[in-house]
């Protein structure tokens, strides 16, 4: 079973405003409203690759009500913990001349909280993966993903971490499967600027060195390299398409990633697999479907 970890998922409410203009009333031209949050959005890319997998996390008030029905429409698996103070954050993201985010704070997460979601992850069980991805509300302890990995390394699991600079770093320590930082996180981790892929490699394999298993790293335009558990490295220019959504791209590599490695155990599938389905959300408004994966595929070769 594959579970995703969502600390602040969200309402993610997609505005467009042709001439967006401050100090006066504008009128939308579009409306979009989805499940947000870079776990729930691995779980749906999954879910469209045909791949099952509980979602976990955090929910409150009625925007939360609203974010587990809409993933219910979705057919998702959710397991959230419901608390008790707040709502679950909305995030604006208002596309115009340029694109503007405006995002929530989120709910109050309480130490009994956190204790019912160890709950949930002790009964997980050998050979299952988890991912924990995003961000952290300022209401947990920023230690919180090391804290997961710490308290679960008894167990045989296969654990995908998509999180920034110390969320990152500190994990290394306890193996993660998978870890899926761009050039630019990868490179304020080691107080750098990245933008070719030599320099991608190497600092790629000093995070190898510092205990990940599988590094994934996405370069936008310019593609993505895998230096891979076997010190194979593979390296790919990105799709040709039109980019017209940034949100979710990343999240979905990290599901193309797993479901290509759960087809055949191999890395150079996994990683095209990777590549085509973050290359697919980006030219699409919604997150990537498996037509417009598979059509990739056939069209790159890695």
């Amino acid at each position: 079973m594959i579970y995703t970890v969502t600390f602040n998922p969200s309402l993610d409410y997609i505005v467009t405003v042709p001439q967006f203009t401050c100090g006066v009333v504008n009128r939308t031209s579009k409306e979009l409203i989805y499940p947000g949050g870079k776990g729930i959005n691995v779980s749906m890319v999954l879910k469209n690759l045909g791949y099952d997998s509980t979602a976990l996390g955090f929910l409150a008030g009625f925007t939360g009500e609203k974010l587990k029905s809409l993933l219910e429409e979705k057919g998702i698996r959710a397991d959230f913990i419901v608390v008790k103070e707040g709502m679950t954050r909305i995030n604006v993201k208002l596309r115009s001349e340029q694109e503007t985010e405006i995002n929530g704070q989120g709910p109050k997460i309480r130490t009994a909280d956190i204790d019912r979601l160890y709950g949930q992850l002790d009964a997980l069980k050998d050979g299952d993966i988890l991912v924990l991805a995003g961000s952290i509300p300022d209401v947990l302890p920023q230690t919180i993903y090391m804290d997961i990995m710490k308290h679960l390394q008894t167990k045989n699991l296969r654990i995908a971490v998509d999180a920034t600079k110390d969320l990152l770093a500190n994990v290394l320590q306890y193996r993660p499967f998978l870890i899926k930082p761009n050039n630019h996180e990868l490179g304020e981790i080691f107080g750098v600027e990245i933008t070719e892929k030599e320099d991608v490699i190497r600092y790629a394999r000093k995070l190898q060195e510092m205990g990940a298993q599988n590094v994934l790293v996405s370069m936008a335009g310019d593609g993505a390299v895998l230096v891979a558990e076997d010190k194979t490295v593979y390296q790919a220019d990105a799709p040709k398409g039109e980019a017209v959504n940034s949100v979710g791209a990343g999240d979905s590599m990290v599901a193309g990633f797993l479901a290509g490695f759960l087809e055949q155990g191999d890395y150079r599938r996994a990683f095209a697999m990777g590549v085509c389905t973050g290359s697919a959300s980006a030219f699409s408004e919604e997150l990537a479907v498996k037509e417009d994966v598979m059509r990739l595929m056939e069209q790159n070769r890695f």
